[in-house]
């Protein structure tokens, strides 16, 4: 087993049972695990049963990977301008936080959604009561909402920290949302994190809009497109375009020393992509003495 940095990870595969993915992260010696919760290609799924809750606890306590969190369906369109789905995405995502609630997560990382051409103040709005209705039907749980930044392109809502600020702070129940920040996406959008400057300011923004202590955690990926591109092509860490500088900042930031950071980058080849990005992160984290 690899040795761990108790907040550094990846997301894991569920395939034959959610259990199996603490199991695949502690043979890569994950301290954080990001999974997603059902088949997510599909709107449908069984309930969770006792059996698999009671395994997935057992794992987690057998493993010793505090850090879990999950991503929701890439189907969940929160705001979506049609009726009938934008009602489709609030149930299909009442149901993720329900099983997110049931295995002890502690939250659900979820991508704003697209306009679809309808405007930005538009897309805004239905987001936020999106937010409102999915909240106010799981007012019992504790899991919260961690709204991702988008890499800018097409009709997205949420590229920016001030995107994401202004989601919250309409929320009726702010206190269950945060955020969860992509570097892959970030520097889509137009954050340039090559330099400690440009580090800096892209972390400042993030204190004066959504605050520093909303961050529930980090999507640790390079970038395949350029500055500003507004695409979302997740490459190999120090591989693409931003390179390590901005993962060694990243990592040796006390201000976010306890949030979970996972990476999503290309799996193939499977566990030894993993492994080695794991293993540049740990590097560059032990580089100030950490």
């Amino acid at each position: 087993m690899t040795r761990r940095c108790d907040e550094i990870g990846a997301h894991m595969s569920i395939a034959g049972g959610l259990h199996h993915a603490l199991e695949r992260g502690r043979e890569l010696g994950c301290g954080a695990v990001q999974i997603f919760l059902k088949n997510q290609r599909q709107w449908a799924a069984k309930p969770l049963g006792a059996d698999e809750i009671r395994m997935f606890h057992a794992a987690r306590r057998r493993t010793g990977i505090r850090r879990l969190f999950a991503h929701s369906s890439y189907l969940i369109n929160l705001a979506s301008p049609d009726p009938s789905a934008w009602a489709q995405a609030v149930t299909a995502f009442t149901d993720e936080l329900e099983r997110a609630e049931a295995l002890g997560l502690s939250c659900v990382v979820i991508h704003p959604g697209s306009h679809m051409g309808a405007g930005l103040e538009p897309g805004v709005d239905r987001v936020t009561a999106a937010l409102d209705e999915t909240l106010a039907r799981t007012s019992g749980c504790r899991v919260k909402v961690a709204l991702e930044n988008t890499a800018g392109g097409g009709n997205s809502v949420g590229r920016t920290f001030g995107e994401l600020a202004a989601l919250i702070d309409r929320a009726a129940r702010p206190e269950r949302i945060g955020v969860c920040v992509d570097t892959c996406h970030l520097f889509a959008a137009g954050y340039d994190l090559r330099t400690e400057k440009g580090y800096r300011e892209a972390m400042a923004e993030c204190a004066a809009t959504v605050g520093h202590r909303r961050v529930l955690a980090f999507h640790l990926n390079d970038a395949k497109a350029p500055l500003g591109s507004g695409l979302d092509r997740h490459e190999h860490i120090g591989r693409g375009s931003l390179g390590l500088t901005p993962f060694r900042l990243l990592l040796n930031d006390r201000r976010f020393a306890r949030v979970p950071k996972v990476l999503e980058t290309p799996k193939e080849p499977e566990p030894a992509a993993d492994l080695r990005n794991l293993a540049v992160l740990r590097r560059l984290r032990r580089r100030l003495g950490r």
